[in-house]
């Protein structure tokens, strides 16, 4: 009778336990023992432990005493504490530095961002200031700076504004932008604390990309209402609005003044960027350009008077530290639930934004940053920047590059900008008072410039034209339609993506590589050769119960299409099908049952740890029998088909 061989795919030296007994030997004497029973508390306390403590964060409190376990305790909380012990003044210059380079580059940043969420300037001030003191003492990263961005700005601003018009009411606006911030936090927290820091996994790479690609170009569309001089904006984000609003204006019109203000000092920071671009070591000329430009423009402003003819300026910026907004914050009503939907928005996209930013820079230092750590910093400060009159902040790419380049050491770079923030909010603010509205929408133009990540996109493209869809269909949700359906789209089509592949698992047939006892691939290695009487397909995932049913339907086809072929070419039937299943065997019995019907005997070959001891828990190896269970496919066939083993 012909037989089907199941491979099971896992490594012999790890896998194959040494207790059990009954089952066929290879050459050597080793036998397919079963593993250990284990009882339901302990498999899933394993199971718990694997998913969810990989790093066996409680291993240092083993055997210490109880003072011990408290600072142990302490300096998990805040990592400050361990690393301040071994800071030097050397470190500090680096970090000075680093701090006084990227703080002259949040200052026009936070106002500019700050316009675009429709919050007050000295909002974006104050969330450069308290945040990235909090994160200091308790993140992990050591280069990433800490403050409001681009995307975030742009997706908070539009989420709030479809609820409550931030002109006409601009304090309830700022009510519920603490609310949405407070409830980023908490989500941020809570997603560190219980350890479910891979559910932003979810959000593939190239759907990052996409959305952030298109989150620049809707950024830079924003912009040419500051650029330009209008005065009366489209509110909706999608290029049609934005485009049909600036035509309808400039058939009214333009200042000329603002378009020269804002072309001329694009120009130069776009110039800079080149400059620091090719020359590393002149990064600091990009970095300061913003403040020079503000500077520079801000005085020409004020000595021609240009505000009077038509150029639209910043005005007063409320000048002193932040303010405390725990009373401010929608405890009840309908604003409450609003702002939780906003807030765990912007919790999640600004924790894949930092979370991705920290491993970057921390590859290219040689580090590890701890992501459960990291959330639980980006949670406390969006917590604690909520009651001191702060938006949702996060890592800022355009600063962080800036401060790894600055040279800075740990964390205190953050200390030191927002220690020179905080001088600024209480000295010099009302210098800001005649900055043009045009200097900022050229820097926040010119800062979402590297989000368009072409080179990661004609990679993807290369790579996966899977991915490269999943990147386009983000790219033109945001640009097309809001920040929100973009953002919606980028989620589903990676949750499609992992469904698609969890339902549809790659299947392949395999070959015997000549000379060897290895089975590969027969499209990637056209020398491997069919094994003559025999059919060997691998399945590369798991079987659940999801994809069971395929799998099944996939197998049964090849058969189909081989027993044709052979008819047509008058070859020699199959007699044995082999299975190689690399991950997990799972609703075996339809196939099975399948199989019996074509009179063709199931043999497993290879099976994991985890596999048998799911086939044995569902008394599938009674079914077909312990004498069908081998240690390799080679075994198989030496038993089942011992001429067809003599040709390999």
């Amino acid at each position: 009778m012909p037989r089907t061989i199941l491979d099971g795919g896992e490594d012999f030296n790890g896998d194959i336990s040494r207790t059990g007994s009954h089952h066929q030997t290879d050459d050597h004497g080793y036998k397919v023992r079963f593993p250990p029973a284990k009882g339901l508390f302990t498999e899933l306390a394993e199971g718990v432990k694997e998913n969810f403590f990989p790093d066996d964060p409680l291993r240092e409190y083993k055997d210490q005493p109880r003072s011990k376990k408290l600072w142990f305790g302490l300096v998990h909380l805040f990592p400050v504490l361990d690393w301040a012990r071994s800071y030097t003044f050397g470190m500090f210059k680096g970090d000075f530095i680093a701090g006084l380079t990227i703080a002259s580059l949040c200052i026009p940043q936070d106002i500019g961002y700050a316009q675009l969420a429709f919050l007050p300037a000295h909002v974006g001030l104050y969330s450069s200031f308290v945040p990235p003191l909090i994160y200091a003492a308790m993140g992990t990263s050591r280069d990433i700076a800490i403050g409001p961005a681009a995307v975030l700005s742009l997706l908070l601003g539009t989420l709030l504004q479809e609820e409550i018009n931030p002109v006409k009411n601009p304090h309830e606006y700022s009510r519920l932008a603490f609310t949405a911030t407070f409830f980023a936090g908490i989500t941020q927290a809570m997603l560190g604390f219980f350890r479910l820091g891979f559910i932003i996994e979810f959000l593939s790479h190239a759907a990052i990309v996409g959305f952030m690609a298109g989150a620049a170009i809707t950024i830079g569309l924003q912009q040419l209402k500051g650029f330009l001089g209008i005065a009366k904006f489209t509110k909706q984000s999608d290029i049609i609005s934005v485009m049909e609003s600036v035509w309808g204006n400039i058939q009214h019109g333009c200042n000329w003044q603002t378009i020269l203000i804002g072309a001329s000092f694009l120009a130069f920071l776009l110039t800079t960027k080149y400059i620091a671009k090719k020359n590393k070591k002149l990064f600091w000329v990009s970095a300061i350009a913003p403040l020079i430009s503000v500077i520079v423009s801000t005085f020409c402003v004020f000595i021609t008077r240009a505000d009077k003819q038509g150029v639209a300026i910043v005005k007063d910026i409320k000048q002193g530290i932040n303010l405390p907004s725990f009373h401010l914050i929608y405890w009840s009503g309908p604003y409450l639930a609003k702002g939780f939907r906003i807030g765990v928005v912007a919790g999640m996209v600004g924790l894949t934004e930092a979370i991705a930013i920290g491993r970057t820079f921390a590859a290219m230092k040689d580090y590890q940053i701890d992501g459960n750590k990291e959330m639980l910093a980006l949670g406390t400060m969006n917590i604690v920047g909520s009651m001191t009159s702060c938006y949702v902040g996060t890592g800022s790419m355009s600063r962080s590059a800036v401060n790894y380049m600055a040279g800075c050491k740990t964390a205190v770079s953050n200390v030191v900008m927002a220690i020179v923030v905080m001088l600024t909010l209480l000295l010099i603010t009302p210098l800001f008072k005649y900055t043009p509205n045009a200097i900022l929408a050229s820097i926040i133009i010119n800062a979402v410039v590297s989000l368009v990540d072409y080179e990661a996109a004609y990679l993807i493209w290369k790579v996966d034209k899977m991915d490269f869809m999943a990147l386009l269909g983000a790219f033109f949700g945001v640009v097309f339609a809001s920040v929100e359906y973009g953002l919606l789209i980028a989620v589903a089509i990676s949750l499609g993506k992992i469904l698609l592949q969890v339902t549809r698992p790659r299947t392949a047939l395999l070959g015997n590589l000549p000379r060897t006892t290895i089975y590969t691939n027969v499209e990637q290695y056209p020398e491997a050769s069919k094994v003559p009487g025999v059919m060997i397909v691998r399945v590369d995932s798991a079987i659940y119960f999801t994809n069971s049913n395929y799998v099944k339907e996939r197998i049964l086809r090849w058969l189909r299409d081989e027993e044709e072929q052979q008819q047509e070419q008058k070859l020699s039937k199959t007699e044995f099908l082999i299975v190689e299943l690399s991950r997990g065997i799972h609703a075996l019995e339809e196939l099975l049952k399948a199989l019996e019907k074509r009179k063709i005997q199931l043999i497993l070959a290879n099976p994991g740890s985890a596999v048998i001891q799911k086939l044995q828990s569902a008394k599938f190896t009674k079914l077909i029998g312990d004498d069908k269970i081998f240690l390799s496919v080679g075994d198989a066939v030496k038993k089942f088909a011992p001429k067809s083993a003599l040709n390999v």
